[in-house]
Formats: structure tokens, C-alpha cells, sequence
């Protein structure tokens, strides 16, 4: 596993959500010693719910059906008639309420339930969640965390805190043992020990913090078309897509930066260190098939989290600068951020 202390995973997560930590967030994280990621994730779903509850949840039209004192919406005389209500001054009514029951809601009910009941968690993060939770409707059921209905909820296009406590509630799923201990609690796994995962983090947090940190460059992922002919011109269509993690762009320069989530930038060959030769073909082949004008400079980084040894090499490839390089992520996170920025610079 690549160190990461946990105060900075919390930048890192913040960043891939491309969403800039709120100021209380930012010192909590600061000021508490967080153990397991599970304690972060619980913290920020606490905090996120908190804010909010206090803008007022979103609420919606809910269709229900009642037995009632009092006419309300339309009454539904087959039921009235056969319970023998309507001799007693009373009506099955079936009407439309608004209230917070929207599947979000639901979904992040059961979110705040299964880090209750997670035997990781601290009593004082345990206590504060269940009073949060007692400021929701009692009669509202939760949905219980699954990639159904994380899917259904991502479907709707949440925005603002809605979108950042979706992706907790989708962190949290993804770390979730799929069976619980024997006395019923949720068991939680470190999500930094999934590598397929983190790669994903550390791409979209290097591409969000320069597109949230910076202005000299415009930011993006962009699809490279090939420089090729062929006989049949379709078999074009059959050359692999090339997908840049992060490009930079402004008039005079444009870097191809690639993440590589990895132990190391360099392995052992024949008793020696080498770079790793798929990650070099790839952005040698990103830098081969542009198509820019000559005012431009086009260059490439290859950028590792520093795990095992810090690197920093530079070639020139095809007339392109090349940088090979490693960005400490057990630094403080002050540093993480000057480091990033001097790479562009």
C-alpha cells in the first residue's frame, strides 16, 4: 500500500470530487487524528449532512393513501365502503404530500446507518450520527448502499452537497465487507489498499487540482487522434483509443501529463532499475500523434506517487522534453500542492 496519512487522502478525495474542501471541513480534517479512512469518510458524511439539513433538504410529491378522519385529496370509495368507514365519518383518501422522500434522501439514510453501525468508528462519531439521524422524518426508510441504487440516485445529476455526499456513500459501498461481523456491524476495509481505485483517485485529483488551482493553462482530457492511413478506411476504427489522463494547453505550451498509480516508477530488469516500458510507449505515442501548430511547445510527464524512491528524470524524445517524476504524497499537504505546481511551471 503507498502511504498516504489520512489527513491527506481527505485533499486527495475532495480534489477527485473536483470540489474544494469547505473551511470547517478543511480544519476538522486539520485537527483530528483520524484513524481508518472509515472515521474520514464517517466525519465528512456527518459534516455534509449537517449542511445539508441546514439549507433544507430537497423535497418532493409523494403519493399516499390513508384512512382519515377528514377528507383530503380523493377519496377512494371501494376501500371506504368495504371497511364500512364512511357510516363512522371516516374515508380511505389517497393524495399527494411533499416531503424529503426522494431516493437521495433514502440512500444517504442508509448510508449514515451502516457507519453506525461500523465497529470502526469512535462512540463520539457514533453518538453524534445517531442524533443527526433523529432529525430525519421517523417514518423514512433507508435505502441500503448498493451499486443498483448508487446507479439509480447518480442517474438523477445531483450538484453541490448532494454530489460530494454521493461520492462518500459510493466510497463507503465500495470499502463495505460484503458480509457483516457476527454482531451484525459493518466491517470496513482501508480503500487506499485498492489500487484500481486509488488510480482512479489520483488520476481525476492531479487533473481537478490544476484545474481548480491554477489559470495559466486550460485543462482537460482529451481523445488523440491517430496520425495513420490505411487500406480500408475502416479499419482505422480498429486502432485502440488514446485518452490522455490530464492535458494541459495554453498558446505557447501544451504537456501531456500521465498518472501512473504504482509502488515505483522504476523495476528490477537483468539485476538493474529500469522505467517501466508500456508507461513510456504510451506517452511517447500521445506525444508522436499531435497535430500542432508551430508556435506550440509540446511536452510530456510521466507522474508516480513516491513509495519506494523519489525520482525526477528528463529526457528529449522525438524533439519533445520528457520528465519522468515522483510526487510525495506523505509530505504535508502544503507541500503536495507547491510540488504539483512547480511541475507545470
Amino acid at each position: 500500500m503507498i502511504p498516504i496519512p489520512i489527513q491527506n487522502l481527505y485533499y486527495l478525495l475532495c480534489y477527485a470530487w473536483n470540489r474544494l474542501p469547505e473551511q470547517e471541513e478543511w480544519l476538522t480534517s486539520e485537527a483530528t487524528a483520524f484513524h481508518r479512512p472509515v472515521e474520514l469518510l464517517g466525519r465528512v458524511l456527518l459534516m455534509g449532512t449537517r449542511r445539508l439539513l441546514s439549507q433544507g433538504l430537497r423535497q418532493t410529491y409523494v403519493a399516499r393513501e390513508e384512512e382519515l378522519d377528514e377528507l383530503r385529496g380523493r377519496v377512494l370509495l371501494d376501500a371506504s365502503l368495504s371497511r364500512d368507514l364512511l357510516r363512522r365519518g371516516r374515508a380511505v383518501c389517497a393524495y399527494d404530500e411533499l416531503r424529503p422522500d426522494t431516493p437521495f434522501i433514502r440512500l444517504l439514510l442508509g448510508a449514515v446507518d451502516q457507519v453506525i453501525r461500523a465497529r470502526q468508528v469512535s462512540a463520539d462519531l457514533r453518538q453524534e450520527l445517531r442524533a443527526l439521524r433523529r432529525r430525519f422524518p421517523t417514518d423514512l426508510p433507508p435505502t441500503s448502499l448498493s451499486s443498483h441504487a448508487l446507479r439509480a440516485v447518480r442517474r438523477s445529476r445531483p450538484t453541490g452537497h448532494e454530489a460530494l455526499l454521493l461520492n462518500v456513500c459510493e466510497l463507503l459501498h465500495r470499502s463495505a465487507l460484503p458480509e457483516p461481523a457476527a454482531d451484525g456491524r459493518t466491517r470496513f476495509v482501508d480503500f487506499r489498499r485498492d489500487e484500481r481505485l486509488m488510480a482512479q483517485v489520483f488520476e481525476a485529483f492531479v487533473r481537478n487540482f490544476y484545474r481548480l488551482e491554477q489559470r495559466r493553462f486550460r485543462v482537460l482530457s482529451e481523445t488523440i487522434s491517430w496520425q495513420a492511413a490505411a487500406d480500408e478506411p475502416e479499419d482505422l476504427s480498429l486502432l485502440p483509443a488514446m485518452i490522455t489522463d490530464t492535458t494541459l494547453e495554453s498558446a505557447e505550451r501544451k504537456i501531456i501529463l500521465d498518472t501512473k498509480y504504482y509502488r515505483a516508477a522504476l523495476r528490477p530488469r537483468y539485476d538493474r532499475q529500469r522505467l517501466i516500458s508500456p508507461h513510456l510507449y504510451q506517452l511517447y505515442a500521445y506525444l508522436q500523434n499531435q497535430d500542432l501548430p508551430p508556435t506550440q511547445q509540446l511536452e510530456g510527464i510521466l507522474l508516480y506517487p513516491a513509495a519506494t524512491r523519489e525520482v525526477d528524470l528528463r529526457y528529449t524524445l522525438g524533439a519533445h522534453p520528457v520528465r519522468v517524476v515522483t510526487l510525495d504524497l506523505n509530505q504535508p499537504w502544503s507541500g503536495i500542492a507547491t510540488d504539483l505546481l512547480k511541475l507545470i511551471e
